[in-house]
């Protein structure tokens, strides 16, 4: 069993919408220490959700993308008797959240030819129907974890 985590960083609140999970999602958009250039591309893209889908809470759709990106099972590497077996796991809350950042996020930067806050917009407002590559991943994570369901007796 895992020890339990000390002292983790908390990523704050983000002023503008007041939530943690945006603050968490800006900090994995940005790069090389640029926060104000992620905040512009996150910030860019909720707006883009509002004027898009004509709502006003682009967080709903930010939240329901989230909720349809994340695993619930996944596959873990483990060795026993000198062969190495793909073991289906649970997915734990917060990592099944940064997961869902970094799929997003993956999946936004891999489209070519529009500025980043306009395809991560896109990916946001695909995923939050059930559909794009972010959601697709999730669903190869999941294939894996049932194709492998008879190795779950080694998870311990």
């Amino acid at each position: 069993m895992r020890r339990k985590v000390k002292n983790r960083n908390k990523a704050g609140i983000d002023p503008i919408y007041n939530s943690e999970k945006i603050a968490k999602f800006i900090n994995v958009i940005m790069d090389s220490g640029k926060k104000n250039t992620a905040r512009a591309i996150v910030y860019g893209a909720l707006d883009v959700i509002k004027t898009q889908l004509k709502t006003e809470e682009p967080m709903m759709v930010f939240e329901e993308a989230i909720k349809n990106v994340g695993p619930t099972m996944e596959v873990r590497s483990r060795r026993v008797g000198g062969a190495n077996y793909q073991v289906p796991r649970e997915v734990r809350p917060e990592r099944r959240l940064s997961l869902s950042f970094r799929w997003l996020k993956d999946a936004a930067g891999g489209k070519k030819g529009k500025p980043m806050h306009i395809k991560l917009a896109e990916e946001i407002i695909a995923a939050s129907k059930n559909e794009g590559d972010a959601v697709k991943k999730r669903e190869n994570t999941h294939k894996m974890a049932e194709a492998n369901k008879a190795f779950a007796h080694f998870a311990w």
